[in-house]
């Protein structure tokens, strides 16, 4: 059985020595993690292994081939062995004994021989494009040398900023003083020069190579005409036998005529039955092995949408095709702090800090079927999913948002569509710390507040956010909270910037003290996992695991029943690993495909082009009215960058003033109280945050905002 552990029964009768190319068997086959070894059928032929979920898929479906001319044979204990392509391929496996793990490896080891043999004597046929693919090598080979050189310069540039950052910490006066500030401002300028170069040569690779693929693809064209036109002449081959068979036939039936009343056909017809092929239709391979068994869950049909009080935008204008120098803004900047360098809106996407924290709510319907759960530890399963879904607009989403003004605020009134009012406000400067309110007629409220804390890396950029999340349901007050992992945004100075979540989020239901631990995996080239990769065990109180989750945070996530789950073998920290039994998986969340022409739209979801829409109604200082803001969606940036200044002088100049004022009445510094959210210690964490204190919605039912201050 596939999750028993019990190996199949070694024969007792050893069978003849297999002949080297053609043997078959059930074989033990490593699966992963949570499902350990699983039993599959494994066709040796011809040089090939090839494995199947079972004989009757051998018509139909291959699960799986390696190409034993190039694969490594190698065992590991008395029943064990692996073959592996040196490549993204590695087959961890398990006969039933050692005489059958024997068997196998003399039948791998005669095929392994006589597959190379074949393949040398092709290799010494096949030289006609042996010139075009030797220049093909050298090209490749100089690209290669060429872009170790570019990592060079920027390690060593990086390195060489770093020793002169440190030499200008020691304060030093003087002459040498002078002099150490000199070296700095010809090492900035180099570097400067330097990225540049590097920019040039980025340029330079991506042409080469993208020439490489194009000749790549003119050699493999040709290959592919070869073997069409010799399919062709077998066709035209066929054809003619069939011509000469069925005019064989008509003369034979003609001679018959001559003789008999035609009454019937002729015994001469010809026939091409022979020829006919009839192939299966392939099947799509399912995720998981699946015990028989009903699923025994809410199967929720989505729930009936309300007609929304109005048509919501689809375009904004298209993002100007900008070239940002940054030499216009580095030489300036010799000397300062990188945290007081002035950054053009050129980097910024246009929408606020605020908006952006009200996309979360983009698969708002993960928490409405949540609140229709019967069984909690299947709640937590779309809690969990919905904190994974926040981070699929990210994957593309390489633009900062704005600062939000201290006093800023943003709401998203969805009632009519979704059923919810969401409330942001900016209610801290330094650190900048944002407050969100949702509450949903559907039986949910969402809270949480954000401070987002970063440091830059020299060649990354991490950011933190700070503060925890609390999801309350209506149905048994079931209380969660978690908090959000790590953003990576890489290639600051040099490349393409692409982003990278990783960490680990601990969702806990206060109100039960059930679990579910997530990991986000980081990026790693060497690693055989997919890209984005999320896993995640829910467990009730006493730590019994109930679902299994896995899927990718840019994608989609799926969860499984846990039926049993049993101790498997210690992995590569030595550490054991559990092994779970699961029913069939269940998707859970998909993401939603991005709109027709996001690439030129700063990659905006569906939601987020509709966040700026003006709206009638809204506070005076909701981001939708914020002046820079807007110049900038519309692509006015040179307009946008001024009335930012503009903006952050304003702000600079209030806070003074109310430094002023704090000081002549001996009070503490940061004397910003929140106009709708007021400070207190949240129950559940003890941490100290601010909590919606109510008046918003009512104020905006009066149409009255004079206690709203004038920030833009």
């Amino acid at each position: 059985p596939p999750y028993g552990g019990t190996l199949l029964q070694c024969s007792k009768t050893p069978t003849p020595t297999p002949a080297g190319d053609t043997y078959k068997g059930w074989v033990f086959k490593w699966t992963n993690y949570i499902k350990g070894y699983q039993r599959r059928w494994f066709v040796l032929s011809n040089g090939l292994l090839s494995y199947y979920r079972t004989q009757a898929e051998m018509g139909h479906t291959c699960r799986g081939t390696i190409n034993l001319a190039t694969a490594t044979i190698s065992v590991d204990d008395a029943c064990n062995f692996v073959i592996s392509n040196g490549g993204a391929q590695t087959y961890h496996l398990k006969a039933s004994c050692e005489v059958e793990r024997q068997r196998w490896i003399t039948a791998l080891e005669l095929a392994k021989a006589k597959a190379a043999r074949m393949q040398a004597e092709s290799g010494r046929t096949s030289t006609r494009n042996s010139e075009v693919q030797s220049a093909l090598r050298t090209l490749g080979s100089k690209v290669e040398d060429l872009s170790t050189c570019n990592d060079l310069i920027s390690k060593h540039g990086s390195a060489l900023q770093r020793s002169l950052s440190e030499l200008d910490s020691l304060r030093m006066t003087g002459e040498a003083g002078d002099k150490i500030r000199q070296v700095t401002e010809r090492a900035t300028l180099f570097r400067i020069t330097s990225n540049a170069m590097i920019n040039a040569c980025r340029d330079f690779l991506a042409l080469a190579q993208a020439h490489s693929r194009r000749w790549q693809k003119a050699l493999q064209a040709e290959r592919d005409q070869r073997v069409r036109l010799e399919e062709t002449l077998e066709q035209l081959a066929k054809q003619h036998n069939h011509l000469e068979r069925a005019f064989r036939g008509a003369s034979q039936a003609n001679a018959t005529a001559d003789n008999q009343s035609a009454s019937g056909p002729g015994k001469g017809e010809a026939s091409d039955d022979d020829d006919n092929e009839f192939f299966d239709a392939m099947e799509e391979a399912p995720e998981f092995i699946t015990v028989p068994e009903p699923l025994a869950m809410n199967q929720e049909s989505p729930s009936q949408e309300l007609v929304p009080l109005r048509k919501r935008r689809t375009k904004i204008s298209d993002k100007p095709n900008y070239s940002l120098n940054l030499w216009s803004i580095m030489k300036n900047c010799i000397g300062k702090e990188l945290s007081k360098i002035p950054m053009p809106v050129n980097f910024n996407e246009p929408i606020s800090m605020l908006q952006r924290l009200s996309e979360d709510l983009e698969y708002h319907e993960l928490l409405d079927k949540g609140s229709k759960c019967q069984s909690s530890l299947e709640q937590m399963c779309y809690v969990a999913a919905f904190s994974v879904s926040s981070y699929s607009t990210t994957v593309y989403r390489t633009g900062k948002p704005f600062n939000p003004l201290l006093g800023e605020t943003y709401e998203l009134d969805r009632r009519r569509e979704s059923g919810y009012r969401s409330l942001c406000e900016q209610v801290s400067h330094h650190p900048p710390a944002a407050a969100h309110h949702v509450i949903s007629n559907r039986g949910w409220t969402l809270r949480q507040e954000i401070t987002v804390a970063s440091k830059f890396r020299g060649k990354y950029l991490s950011i933190m956010p700070l503060g925890t999340i609390h999801a309350i349901f209506e149905k048994g007050n079931n209380h969660y909270t978690w908090k959000k992992v790590t953003t990576t945004v890489h290639n600051i100075i040099v490349g393409k910037l692409w982003i990278d979540q990783s960490g680990e989020i601990d969702v806990v239901n206060h109100t039960t003290g059930d679990r579910c631990h997530l990991k986000f995996a980081p990026y790693s080239y060497f690693s055989r996992d997919v890209a984005r990769k999320v896993t995640g065990v829910v467990t009730d109180k006493d730590g019994k695991a109930h679902y299994v989750l896995s899927g990718t945070w840019d994608e989609k996530m799926e969860f499984s029943r846990v039926m049993q789950s049993s101790r498997g073998e210690n992995g590569s920290e030595g550490k054991q690993k559990t092994v779970y039994q699961t029913l069939k998986a269940k998707e859970v969340w998909k993401r939603n495909p991005l709109p027709e022409g996001a690439e030129t739209m700063y990659y905006f979801t569906s939601l987020a082009l509709t966040l700026n829409e003006l709206e009638e109604g809204v506070a005076p200082t909701d981001s939708r009215r914020r002046p820079d803001q807007r110049l900038m969606e519309d692509g006015r940036w040179d307009e946008a960058n001024s009335e930012k200044q503009r903006l952050e002088e304003k702000q600079r100049g209030v806070r003074r003033e109310r430094e002023r004022e704090a000081a002549s009445q001996r009070a503490p510094h940061d004397s910003h109280k929140a106009l709708w959210f007021e400070r207190s210690e949240d129950p559940i964490t003890g941490e100290q945050i601010h909590i919606y204190k109510g008046g918003y919605w009512e104020a905006k039912d009066r149409g009255s905002w004079e206690e709203c201050p004038e920030i833009f």
